[in-house]
């Protein structure tokens, strides 16, 4: 057989534009308005919301709720999905090069905002989360670079430290400034946003070694 000639008519700019698949596009985005009206109905009644709860929200019915979704378990390794990666786009390090001082509270701030806005999510996306291994891997990875960016913020201070006590801190430090704890003096012992913030700045000022010198 004869190879088929190369010529103009091989040009890739002359070939015609990709159709759009246009119930791809209006699936993906009833997909999308539905993990919006979980996360939705997460944070205004702090509780996990029932099929026909997200499907009335989000403007279908609850069969499409489950054409998207095989379970509700799906839906919430889809909202943890979703959390992460507006966190990652919204997270930047910032201060990293300051002082202690502005370092500590960038930290703080940073992650006093984040557990403003996803505490609610966290709690739901924990209720039995023995169930789904996918949801325990999400939970796991937030708590990664949860830890990640703590090692990156006070990188001076945890190097003065031998390697398994630099790991012991990192874990406290994660420990300290975790859901769980945001939750507590907000909700429990009724700490505005700033005496929260400050709790943690303090907390944390006193864990980390003393600022090696700069030669």
């Amino acid at each position: 057989m004869n190879a088929r000639p190369v010529g103009p008519v091989d040009d890739p700019s002359t070939y015609p534009p990709a159709r759009v698949d246009g119930r791809r596009l209006r699936s993906e985005r009833t997909r999308q308005l539905i993990v919006e009206a979980y996360m939705a109905l997460v944070r205004e009644n702090h509780q996990v919301p029932t099929a026909a709860q997200i499907a009335e929200r989000a403007g279908y019915s609850v069969r499409s709720v489950f054409e998207r979704f095989p379970d509700l378990l799906a839906l919430r390794v889809a909202a943890a999905d979703y959390a992460i990666a507006e966190g990652r786009a919204q997270a930047a390090l910032r201060d990293v090069e300051a002082d202690r001082a502005t370092r500590i509270r960038s930290q703080v701030e940073s992650r006093a905002r984040g557990c403003e806005r996803w505490l609610p999510l966290w709690q739901a996306l924990n209720a039995n989360l023995n169930e789904s291994a996918e949801l325990q891997k999400r939970i796991q990875l937030i708590r990664d670079l949860v830890r990640m960016r703590l090692e990156l913020m006070f990188k001076p201070e945890l190097s003065t430290l031998p390697e398994t006590q630099r790991r012991h801190l990192l874990v406290a430090l994660e420990a300290i400034t975790d859901y769980e704890s945001w939750g507590r003096m907000r909700e429990l012992y009724e700490l505005s946003f700033e005496e929260a913030c400050a709790v943690w700045i303090r907390a944390l000022d006193r864990l980390l070694p003393p600022t090696p010198a700069v030669s």
